[in-house]
C-alpha cells in the first residue's frame, strides 16, 4: 500500500505535467466573462512543520475554457543544489507551481485540512490582468523567487498580485489587536510546545515589536481575514466589495491539535535542574573529580553548541528577526570553547574566573529578565540555572579548596 508522504509526492508531480505549455510565450488565452479568481485558504497541517502555518493559494477558473488551476508559490525542492546550506542561512527558494484543482483538493482531502474559497469581486479586466500575470510569473526564467518566511511567502505573493492588478486600492478588513511576529509564531504552534521553545531561542528582539495588519499578512488565516469585508475603492471614488462569495471547499476531517503540556520544556527543565543540583552536590561534597569534569563538559558543550547555533543565525544568515538575540548571554560559542578545555590543567586558573564570571552574568540576567527588551520564555529559566549551577559549584568547591582547582579540574 502506498504511504500517504508518497502518495502526496506521486500527486504533486503529476498534476504539474499538464500545465507546463501554459506560459510558452506571451499569446494568453482570453478569459471568459464566467471566468472566476478566488483566494484559497488552506488550514493548518501538523504532520510537518512547514504546513503548521496554513498555506494560500490562487484560483483561476474558467469554465468556458475548461481551466480550474490552482497557482501555488510555496513550493521547494529538496534536490535543489546545497538546498539544507541555504535553508540554515536563510537563503531559500521558494517557486510558483501550476496545480490542476482537482487533483489540489484531491491532495488536501487526503491530508484533511479545510480549504476556504474567497472569490473576487472583479472587473473582466481585472480578472485578465491577474490570469496573465500569473503566467508570467510561472515562467521557468520567473518561477523562483527569494523565499523569507515573514516578509515574502505563499500568502504575501498572492496578495501582491492581487493587489498590483487590480483597479483601484484595496481597504482590508482591519485585526483591531495589537500583535507581534511573536505573537503570531505562537497561536500557530501552540499545540508543540518543543517546538516554540526552539522558535523562541532563535528568534530575537525584533520579533516582539508591534507590527502593522499588512505585516501580520505573512500568515495565510489573517490574509483571509483581512480579505472577509474588505472593500475596493476604485479611481473613481466608487467603492466595492474585495469579496463576491466565500464558501468551504473542503471541510477539516484531521485531529485537531492538542498542547502536550506533560512534555512541556519547563517541566523537563526543572526535572534536569533537580538532576544537575544534586549531581553537583554530590560530586562537590565527594570531591569526585573526574566525574565532574565529564558532566561540566556535557553541559557546557551543549550549550556552546545551541549557543553557536545562535550566533550564526545573527551575524551570518538572512533569517528575519534573529538580531539582536538576548539569549546570546546565556547561550554563547565560547561554551564550548571552553567546555572543550577543562582537562587542561594549565588553564585551571583561567577556566575559575571563567565560571565565576559566567555565574555573574547569568545571576544578572535572571534578576533583569523583566527589563531585557525581548520576550523571553519562562521555561529557559530552569535550563539558565542548570548552567549556572555549574559554574556556582565549581566557585564554591575553589574557594572552599582555598587554590585555583577544583573538583571539576584535575591537579
Amino acid at each position: 500500500m502506498v504511504s500517504k508522504k508518497l502518495y502526496i509526492i506521486i500527486i504533486s508531480l503529476v498534476s504539474l505535467l499538464p500545465f507546463t505549455s501554459l506560459n510558452a510565450d506571451n499569446n494568453f488565452l482570453l478569459l471568459s466573462d464566467s471566468a472566476q479568481i478566488s483566494l484559497l485558504t488552506n488550514s493548518p497541517w501538523n504532520k510537518e512543520v512547514y504546513a503548521m502555518f496554513g498555506h494560500t493559494v490562487i484560483r483561476v477558473n474558467d469554465p468556458s475554457n475548461k481551466i480550474d488551476l490552482a497557482f501555488n508559490y510555496g513550493t521547494f525542492d529538496f534536490n535543489s543544489p546545497n538546498f539544507l546550506w541555504r535553508f540554515v542561512t536563510g537563503e531559500t527558494d521558494y517557486k510558483l507551481a501550476i496545480y490542476d484543482m482537482f487533483l489540489y483538493l484531491r491532495e488536501y482531502n487526503y491530508r484533511g485540512v479545510e480549504v476556504r474559497e474567497q472569490v473576487l469581486n472583479l472587473n473582466q479586466n481585472e480578472k485578465q490582468k491577474i490570469w496573465e500575470a500569473l503566467l508570467i510569473n510561472a515562467k521557468p526564467e520567473n518561477e523562483t523567487y527569494r523565499y523569507n518566511f515573514l516578509y515574502n511567502n505563499c500568502a504575501t505573493r498572492p496578495r501582491d498580485i492581487i493587489e498590483q492588478n487590480i483597479d483601484g486600492t484595496i481597504n482590508y478588513t482591519p485585526t483591531n489587536k495589537s500583535q507581534t511576529y511573536r505573537n503570531l509564531i505562537h497561536e500557530c504552534v501552540k499545540s508543540e510546545p518543543w517546538l516554540r521553545f526552539g522558535i523562541d531561542l532563535v528568534i530575537g528582539g525584533d520579533a516582539d515589536k508591534i507590527i502593522t495588519d499588512r505585516q501580520k499578512d505573512f500568515l495565510p488565516q489573517y490574509l483571509n481575514n483581512a480579505y472577509h469585508g474588505a472593500t475596493i475603492e476604485g479611481k473613481d471614488n466608487e467603492t466595492r466589495s474585495l469579496v463576491k462569495s466565500e464558501r468551504i471547499l473542503l471541510n477539516k476531517n484531521n485531529v485537531n491539535f492538542e498542547e502536550h503540556s506533560t512534555n512541556s520544556p519547563l517541566i523537563i527543565g526543572y526535572i534536569l535542574l533537580l538532576i544537575t543540583m544534586a549531581i553537583s552536590y554530590y560530586f562537590y561534597k565527594k570531591n569526585k573529580i573526574i566525574l565532574g569534569k565529564i558532566f561540566s563538559t556535557l553541559i557546557f558543550i551543549t550549550a556552546g553548541l545551541f549557543g553557536s547555533i545562535i550566533f550564526f543565525l545573527m551575524f551570518f544568515s538572512e533569517h528575519p528577526c534573529v538580531y539582536p538575540n538576548w539569549n546570546l548571554v546565556w547561550l554563547h560559542p565560547l561554551h564550548l570553547i571552553i567546555g572543550s578545555l577543562f582537562f587542561v590543567k594549565p588553564l585551571t586558573k583561567y577556566i575559575y574566573y571563567y565560571h565565576f564570571i559566567n555565574f555573574v552574568a547569568l545571576l544578572l540576567f535572571l534578576l533583569a529578565w523583566v527589563l531585557i527588551p525581548q520576550q523571553l520564555e519562562s521555561a529557559f529559566i530552569p535550563y539558565i540555572l542548570i548552567i549556572g549551577v555549574c559554574s556556582g559549584m565549581n566557585v564554591l568547591a575553589v574557594r572552599r579548596m582555598g587554590e585555583q582547582n577544583s573538583f571539576l579540574f584535575a591537579k
